[in-house]
């Protein structure tokens, strides 16, 4: 069993102290005193952001899903061929120099007026001043993936005119949060804690099932496995998989299927996971089922992620790696050019 010695030895960085904090940082965060923005009509909306910024997205997405308003999410350079005046472009990046999302962002002015962009600072704070664009700044905790609370609850709150969710949905997310911290943080290192019982259990690659509305939770994990514990993981639809992805379990592997399950997914994609449960238990194959909370969407991921964030921190102390270095990604933004070519044709 893991010790908070280890913990700390392992973690040079301290991260995480902040996960600890996450409750009170978007707690913090929504009752800013960051100002909202009121674009007026908008008729489809795109986030841009790469990594942890565009998980960002992924939730707005899942929120908005069941609105009118179509949303594109840009994990790249070039906007879609949509954009115009009525399209509102979210441009976030934590660090704000994230090559990609700047090129998205300088890209967006030349088609519509209705930007906004979210940074800790750099140069997405710096363009936005320059060319009179809406910027809010959100502070850095320790590293981006770690501040994903605080850029999460001040967008609910800057752009709370346009997002369809309730203060009440906003506080029962921030309320389960808290109660979530209790069972997995650094202070309950023992048996009866959900994310280091599945760090524990993780061994080999993992591939990710999740349910339509769960997409954000499973792309967060699998990119927290891989920046956090440096380990290969897998994400993949469960109704997608059914029709190709399962067939690889016909060999042994070293891969572990990991469940994500929604407190109301549809009867259908109940019906699938019995489905693939019972192939797996035919198979001898051992899998290990993850749990959304009971509420909205926003608390459903948000307690996911949190709690999913914290296993691959585990993870990676649990193999003996430091969760905070990433130089991988420093070497390839050390050789991308800075030049911004014009993507507007």
């Amino acid at each position: 069993m893991l010790d908070i010695h280890t913990l700390r030895t392992h973690d040079s960085e301290g991260m995480y102290k902040i996960y600890d904090k996450w409750s009170k940082i978007a707690y913090d965060s929504y009752y800013s005193e960051q100002e909202p923005v009121d674009f007026g009509p908008i008729s489809h909306i795109v986030f841009a952001g790469m990594g942890g910024s565009g998980a960002l997205g992924e939730i707005f997405r899942a929120i908005l899903s069941k609105t009118p308003i179509p949303v594109t999410l840009v994990k790249g350079y070039i906007l879609p061929k949509t954009v115009n005046s009525t399209t509102l472009v979210v441009a976030t990046s934590v660090s704000g120099n994230t090559d990609e999302t700047n090129t998205a962002l300088q890209a967006a002015k030349k088609l519509t007026k209705n930007i906004i962009g979210f940074s800790s600072g750099g140069k997405i704070q710096e363009y936005c001043k320059e060319n009179n664009i809406e910027h809010r700044f959100v502070p850095l905790f320790h590293s981006p993936r770690a501040s994903f609370p605080a850029f999460l609850y001040s967008m609910l709150k800057v752009l709370e005119p346009i997002i369809p969710i309730e203060e009440e949905q906003i506080n029962e997310s921030i309320k389960k949060l808290e109660i979530l911290s209790e069972k997995i943080n650094s202070s309950n290192l023992t048996r009866d804690n959900p994310a280091l019982d599945l760090a524990q259990w993780v061994t080999g690659i993992p591939v990710i099932y999740y349910p339509y509305g769960l997409e954000a939770s499973a792309i967060r994990f699998k990119n927290s496995l891989q920046e956090n514990a440096k380990t290969q993981a897998i994400a993949e639809d469960v109704i997608e998989a059914c029709h190709n992805g399962i067939v690889p379990w016909e060999k042994p592997s070293i891969v572990q299927p990991i469940l994500i399950q929604g407190d109301e997914d549809y009867l259908k994609t109940k019906e699938r996971w019995r489905i693939l449960k019972q192939f797996f238990n035919d198979s001898n194959i051992n899998y290990k089922e993850v749990h959304s909370l009971k509420g909205g969407i926003l608390t459903k991921l948000i307690n996911l992620i949190y709690l999913l964030d914290y296993s691959s921190i585990y993870r990676a102390v649990l193999a003996g790696t430091d969760p905070s270095p990433v130089k991988s990604i420093n070497y390839v933004k050390k050789h991308i050019s800075t030049n911004i070519p014009d993507l507007i044709t």
